[in-house]
């Protein structure tokens, strides 16, 4: 994926879209594969909270504490992130949403990768694909690899934003967030 691979693999969801979110070219051909909103950002998989500083994200003791109590897990975090560098994971909301994983695996994978965009592996506004051949349907030979991990039926994430020190909840998912 560090060469600008496009795959589905499972998540700690669902299964996802993935690439790296390093590279821009990939992006994009993850957001005309699933016909995506192309104003909607996409949920970015981290393999420790030090990724963060890739994206110019500096954070601050509470929010690190908030942090420490949601992750590792199936909980996306919205984080201010205005940089222009990354304008096109944003796509002009000046925030992105970063989830830091629960399954060992798959953190050991984006150690190795970098951070990866992960939607769903499914068309906008269609059902997620809860088994490799439901992501095939989806894209076919339009990816560069397939990763089976058997029939996933898990919530999408939760996905919460903090901003100025609070918690606020703009997805219940996989996990109540209180």
């Amino acid at each position: 994926m560090t060469d600008g691979g496009v795959g589905v693999l499972p998540t700690d969801t669902l299964y996802g879209i993935v690439c790296s979110a390093k590279n821009r070219k990939s992006v994009e051909h993850v957001y005309k594969l699933r016909e995506r909103n192309l104003k909607k950002p996409s949920i970015i998989l981290i393999s420790d909270m030090k990724d963060l500083k890739f994206f110019s994200i500096k954070l601050d003791e509470v929010t690190r504490k908030i942090l420490s109590r949601v992750w590792p897990g199936q909980v996306s975090v919205i984080l201010p992130c205005a940089g222009k560098k990354f304008s096109y994971l944003h796509r002009g909301t000046k925030s992105l949403a970063f989830r830091l994983p629960g399954k060992k695996d798959l953190v050991r994978l984006i150690k190795k990768t970098g951070p990866l965009i992960a939607p769903s592996a499914n068309f906008e506004g269609l059902l997620p694909a809860t088994t490799v051949r439901e992501a095939k349907n989806y894209f076919e030979d339009c990816v560069d690899f397939y990763v089976a991990g058997g029939k996933l039926e898990s919530l999408p994430s939760a996905i919460v934003a903090i901003k100025n020190g609070k918690l606020s909840i703009k997805r219940q998912g996989a996990v109540k967030v209180v």
